[in-house]
């Protein structure tokens, strides 16, 4: 059975609901308790795209409030406490405690909370005598946001900015691998599987795989590890493959333009959580659901938006003929009229009419819905020439770059700054060798925008740093600035490999390739340097040995450091479901950005560089 993401979070979520007693089949704990939920902010965010209201009232929680708003006692009544494991967040547990706002608490965080927080915890609780009011205390290993079945981010802002900051010291390198690396311990933990850890060698992967390794061997030592469910069936269940790549093994995709459903919504209306607000003709805004509640959307986000619009114009033509039979039925409009003679046949009809509306509303706010989504998008893509960009950067990408007077036309005409500032730096990807006369062009046409330089002065810089390090050797990951050189090594050996590593002629990108390869197993000069790690193995054994570690795999889990996209994850499910038999693959990503937040780390690090002009450029304007 392939694995499900989130059909096991939603799971645990709903057990913690039920005071961590086991649930029935229909999901709900045997006996009914009403009780309140209490979370902070990133608790709620990861509650949200799994568990609506009327989920929350079917396991008894008739109340839901966030953990730093001022609340009221409610007595007899017992409180499930969602939160990570913060000094604040237990100072505010301790407090409510001993204002005995609930009749018990049932504490839960998001990971594993730190023995001084517990200490603090019980003293608080001791000292304020309101410790028989905590029934429990649960690690939860729920730390990510889980968007679909195969989808998952860690929610963690900024990291691309934070891992290639040029003043960040080991300490703060140490820090942010080890937020990843427990935010992918939670994951592996709620899908209670132990994977085989394959990342390119160097940089931030490498980081996080081998602390990762230890962290997952560590645990399996513990008689009760949180493993020991997948542990019972390994001889019918092949593991799967946890893949780690750094954002800098592919830029392009992290800033071009995408004409497809899905990765244009979220870039252009902001899609979050799985929800989106968009302006109505009357000025006001309303807010939208697009998940898996939702047919249309699950069926046609990977298409380019023109055949969107058509499958809109399609699915309001079917309506309309369904409203018109079951009118014609009925007698309803102009159809035949209302015969008394045969009131059996004219009693069954409007029966049927009847049972049929529910259905037929329903599918006329899914329509109702795309309508507005589409209209909302053709607005800006008229506005801001939004196809004409996705075209030329996917020609460009293709074909290693555009003619001068083409690119000069597109920088000089419509398009916000983000839009153009995108544009340029996917030129100077897409080119293996520029003059320098063209790049001051370019340079020179950015400023006469009003557009802040700084994330194309980066990008050209990592890009020139490649060339002096192309011959290094790989650097030892203890040295920050050892790494930081191998890091702009790395980075730009896949910007510069131009056509090859970045988009074939059949628009497949760099990472399906990758993945493809480390799925199969089979020798392959891109990734025979990968590194290869297996926690269940000894440590002294040398898991590279090991021929069955490395394929093929039926399931994998792909992980992006540093920012994620839509892009990206349709491509990977594009090639899994082309596979036959069809192959599993969950992706997943520190952030889920589109190429607009992502050119903003990009220009704050050009800055931190001391590189371009001075001023942000919004991702918008």
């Amino acid at each position: 059975m392939a694995l499900n993401l989130r059909q096991k979070h939603t799971e645990c979520i709903t057990r913690m609901l039920n005071l961590n007693q086991p649930v029935n089949a229909g999901g709900t704990a045997n006996e009914e308790v009403y009780k309140i939920i209490i979370y902070d902010r990133f608790c709620q965010d990861i509650l949200s795209p799994l568990i609506h209201v009327k989920d929350l009232r079917k396991h008894g929680v008739t109340l839901y409030f966030l953990i730093d708003k001022d609340r009221k006692p409610v007595h007899d009544v017992p409180a499930v406490y969602f939160v990570q494991p913060t000094h604040l967040n237990v100072q505010r547990i301790i407090s409510d405690a001993s204002s005995s706002l609930y009749d018990s608490f049932h504490l839960n965080f998001s990971s594993s909370i730190p023995r001084p927080l517990l200490e603090d915890l019980a003293s608080g609780t001791i000292n304020s005598e309101s410790i028989e009011r905590i029934a429990k205390v649960h690690d939860q290993y729920l730390e990510f946001v889980t968007l679909e079945d195969n989808l998952f981010s860690l929610a963690y802002k900024n990291c691309y900015l934070q891992l290639n900051d040029p003043s960040a010291g080991d300490k703060e390198i140490d820090e942010i691998v080890e937020k990843i690396v427990s935010g992918l311990f939670s994951v592996l933990a709620t899908l209670a599987v132990i994977p085989v850890i394959r990342c390119p060698r160097g940089g931030p992967a490498e980081m996080v795989a081998s602390l990762l390794d230890q962290r997952l061997r560590d645990h399996l030592l513990a008689k009760n590890n949180l493993f020991s469910e997948g542990a019972n069936f390994t001889s019918s269940f092949q593991r799967p493959v946890l893949c780690l790549f750094d954002r800098n093994f592919e830029l392009s995709v992290a800033i071009q333009h995408d004409f497809r459903y899905r990765p244009l919504v979220h870039d252009v209306l902001g899609l979050r959580l799985n929800r989106l607000n968009v302006q109505e003709d009357k000025g006001g805004m309303k807010s939208y659901e697009l998940d898996r509640s939702d047919p249309f959307w699950m069926a046609n986000w990977t298409l380019e938006f023109p055949e969107v619009a058509v499958k809109i114009e399609s699915q309001l033509g079917k309506y309309k003929k369904d409203v018109e039979e079951v009118n014609k039925r009925t007698g309803g409009s102009g159809g035949t009229e209302f015969d008394g003679t045969d009131l059996v046949g004219n009693t069954k009809h409007l029966m049927n009419a009847v049972n049929s509306l529910p259905e037929l509303t329903e599918r006329k706010q899914v329509i109702d819905k795309h309508t507005n989504i589409a209209t909302s998008l053709l607005g800006e893509i008229k506005e801001r020439s939004l196809d004409s960009y996705a075209k030329k950067e996917s020609d460009m990408l293709v074909r290693g770059g555009i003619d001068r007077n083409e690119l000069l036309g597109v920088l000089k005409g419509k398009g916000s700054k983000a839009d153009k500032l995108r544009f340029a730096i996917i030129y100077l990807i897409s080119t293996e060798s520029m003059p320098q006369s063209e790049v001051e062009m370019i340079e020179a046409a950015l400023r006469e925008s009003e557009i802040d330089t700084s994330a194309f002065q980066y990008v050209k810089k990592i890009k020139s740093l490649n060339v002096s390090f192309a011959s290094a050797n790989s650097a030892s990951t203890s040295n920050i600035v050892d790494w930081a050189e191998k890091l702009y090594g790395q980075s730009i050996s896949a910007v510069t490999a131009g056509v090859k590593n970045l988009l074939s002629s059949d628009h497949q990108l760099a990472l399906p390739r990758a993945v493809e390869a480390l799925m199969e197993g089979k020798p392959n000069p891109e990734n025979e340097s990968y590194l290869l790690l297996d926690p269940r193995a000894p440590k002294s054994s040398s898991a590279s040995s090991s021929g069955h570690l490395k394929g093929p795999f039926k399931e994998a889990i792909v992980f992006m450091i540093g920012g994620g996209n839509y892009v990206e994850y349709g491509s990977l499910q594009e090639f899994a479901n082309r596979q036959q038999p069809v192959k599993h693959i969950i992706y997943g990503t520190t952030e889920i950005l589109t190429g607009g937040e992502f050119i903003e780390q990009l220009g704050v690090l050009g800055q931190k560089m001391g590189l371009g002009s001075s001023g942000a450029v919004p991702a918008h304007s």
